[in-house]
C-alpha cells in the first residue's frame, strides 16, 4: 500500500482534541449502523476536509479501521493541502477502472487510518458519482473498515453531496461561518433526508470568535447534536 503523511491543523491542541472526541463519541451511540458518514455545507471553505481528518484520526484512536475519502471531483484540496502527495491516482481513478483500488488507497502516519484522494478532476462527476461503480465501491469499503468518512463538495452549491449520500447511512452538516443563513442550511438538511440519508446533526465549526485565532477554546467544534432537525427548531 502507498503511504503518505498528511497535516491536520490543531493536533496537539488540548481544546481541538476534546472536541472531537466528544464528536466520535455522539457517533458511536447513534449505532453499529452508522459506517458510511458523509460530511457536507452549505458553501466552500466551512471546513470539513479538516474536519474529516480530525474525525478519522479520532476514531482510529480507538483501534478502528478508518478510512477518508475526498470525494470532490470538482475542486479537491485534500491532497495539495493536508498531504505530502500530489498527482496521485484517487477515487475518479478507481470509479473508472484507470487505477486499482488498493492502488488509489493511502496509509497515513496514524495507524489504522487511511485515505482515499479525489484523484484527476473527471469532466463528469455527478455521472460517475450516481453510477453503480462508486455504489459498489463504498459497499465494499464498508466491508473492510470500522468506518468511511466522506468529504462531499457543499451541497448549497452543488447536488453532488446528496447523490454521495444517497449510498450512505449517515450525514453530517458542517457550518462553518456566522454568515450561513438558516433557510440555507435548513435546506441543505432538507435536501440529504430527500436522498433517503439519516442526517445525524450538525457541528459548527468556527463557533466562538472567527477574528481571535485560528483555534480557540470552542472555536473549531462548539456543538454536536444528533436530530438536531429533527422538528426544524
Amino acid at each position: 500500500m502507498n503511504k503518505t503523511e498528511i497535516t491536520i491543523p490543531g493536533i496537539g491542541n488540548y481544546f481541538v482534541e476534546e472536541a472531537f472526541n466528544v464528536l466520535r463519541t455522539n457517533i458511536q451511540f447513534c449505532g453499529r449502523d452508522v459506517k458510511l458518514i458523509a460530511l457536507t455545507s452549505v458553501t466552500q471553505n466551512e471546513g470539513k476536509t479538516v474536519l474529516a481528518l480530525h474525525l478519522g484520526r479520532s476514531l482510529s484512536e480507538l483501534g478502528k479501521r478508518v478510512l477518508v475519502i475526498d470525494a470532490d471531483l470538482r475542486k479537491s484540496v485534500m491532497a495539495g493541502r493536508n498531504s505530502n502527495t500530489n498527482r496521485v491516482s484517487g477515487l475518479s481513478e478507481a470509479i473508472t477502472g484507470i487505477a486499482n483500488l488498493q492502488d488509489c488507497i493511502y496509509a497515513t502516519q496514524y495507524d489504522r487510518l487511511h485515505v482515499l484522494f479525489s484523484g484527476k478532476y473527471p469532466p463528469n462527476p455527478v455521472e460517475l458519482l450516481n453510477g453503480r461503480y462508486f455504489k459498489e465501491l463504498l459497499k465494499s469499503l464498508g466491508k473492510v473498515y470500522d468506518y468511511v468518512i466522506i468529504d462531499t463538495p457543499p451541497l448549497g452549491m452543488v447536488i453532488d453531496a446528496a447523490v454521495i449520500a444517497a449510498n450512505c447511512d449517515s450525514a453530517i452538516l458542517v457550518i462553518g461561518s456566522s454568515k450561513i443563513h438558516y433557510q440555507d442550511a435548513q435546506d441543505v438538511v432538507s435536501q440529504l433526508k430527500k436522498s433517503g440519508c439519516n442526517v445525524l446533526g450538525v457541528v459548527f465549526n468556527n463557533a466562538e470568535n472567527q477574528k481571535k485565532g485560528y483555534y480557540k477554546k470552542g472555536y473549531y467544534y462548539k456543538r454536536y447534536n444528533y436530530g438536531y432537525y429533527a422538528h426544524d427548531k
